[in-house]
């Protein structure tokens, strides 16, 4: 959820050389298409195919799937702005920013959302269709645009009302750190992670946990969702991994300066498209009806759905 779309180079002193810079960029490139690749295959399955897009657990997973192109997208954009414009201005830079912390703060509610309707699934069956209904679930992903925005708001606004008007005129390398940069904002931030982290882990065990009760003596379908909200927390503790990248990079810093640069370029992947290429592993692959249609999609045998 703390979002640095960590340019490679970190500090300004520390550039790569030409030849260094295709390659990062290169494989960011080329790893960003084939996780959108993917995920749009998911989207146009989910769209084309009735069976889906009247199925709760279904819509909530596309619309993390949509989570994770917006947030690709925009972090390979802004890794590829760092080596062509280095800087941007202010203004462009924070709402570039906004929106890839929109998407990245409904990840973990997102998570706790799946989970919740996959207990309701496994443990209370009978209401099942009458809890989790369409309706429903479109308001609760409302609800999680309206967190998100609630959350992340106030950065723009401390900044608005603590830097001169002159200030979103000027450039400077785009970073969350560098556009939102009043230390109230830094404060409120971790306050908020504090309280969302706990809140989502709470629900992950507690749901884990009673699908784990119930597995023992129902069904495989018990079993495969316990599996599946395993990795939901697999998925989250990825997630989670952001806020240890401010860390990291001091160490980094500190051990290793003159691979820098490099490392950085590793924790980039680690922290912001590794957990990315999650969704479709858990929905696109391991559910059968999906990797069905999935891979007629991938084959461009479009012609069958």
């Amino acid at each position: 959820m703390n979002i640095s779309i960590a340019n490679v180079t970190g500090v300004p002193d520390n550039r790569d050389s030409f030849t260094k810079a295709v390659i990062k960029n290169v494989i960011v490139v080329v790893l960003s298409i084939s996780i959108n690749y993917i995920n749009a295959g998911l989207i146009h399955t989910f769209c084309g195919n009735q069976i889906f897009n009247t199925n709760p657990r279904y819509i909530l997973f596309v619309h993390l799937v949509i989570n994770d192109m917006i947030q690709v997208t925009l972090t390979v954009a802004l890794f590829i702005i760092s080596y062509i414009l280095y800087k941007i201005h202010v203004f462009v830079c924070c709402i570039l920013i906004l929106i890839a912390l929109f998407t990245t703060e409904n990840t973990p509610l997102n998570l706790a959302c799946m989970a919740v309707e996959c207990y309701i699934a496994i443990c209370i069956p009978l209401r099942h269709a009458q809890i989790c209904t369409i309706k429903r679930t479109r308001l609760l992903i409302s609800l999680i645009w309206i967190t998100s925005l609630v959350s992340v708001l106030p950065d723009l606004f401390i900044t608005l009302a603590t830097e001169p008007l002159d200030y979103f005129n000027t450039q400077v390398f785009c970073l969350r750190e560098t556009a939102f940069r009043s230390p109230r904002i830094i404060e409120r931030r971790n306050i908020t992670y504090i309280v969302y982290l706990v809140l989502v882990w709470c629900i992950i065990f507690f749901i884990y946990f009673r699908i784990l009760f119930t597995a023992r003596t129902a069904s495989r379908h018990a079993k495969k969702a316990r599996n599946t909200v395993l990795l939901h927390g697999l998925q989250l503790l990825l997630c989670m991994a952001t806020y240890a990248e401010h860390l990291v990079k001091q160490a980094v810093l500190q051990w290793l300066p003159k691979y820098y640069s490099d490392s950085l370029f590793v924790c980039y992947i680690i922290f912001q498209i590794l957990p990315r290429s999650i969704s479709s592993i858990i929905y696109g692959i391991r559910d059968k009806t999906f990797r069905k249609h999935l891979k007629r999609y991938l084959l461009c045998k479009d012609n069958v759905l």
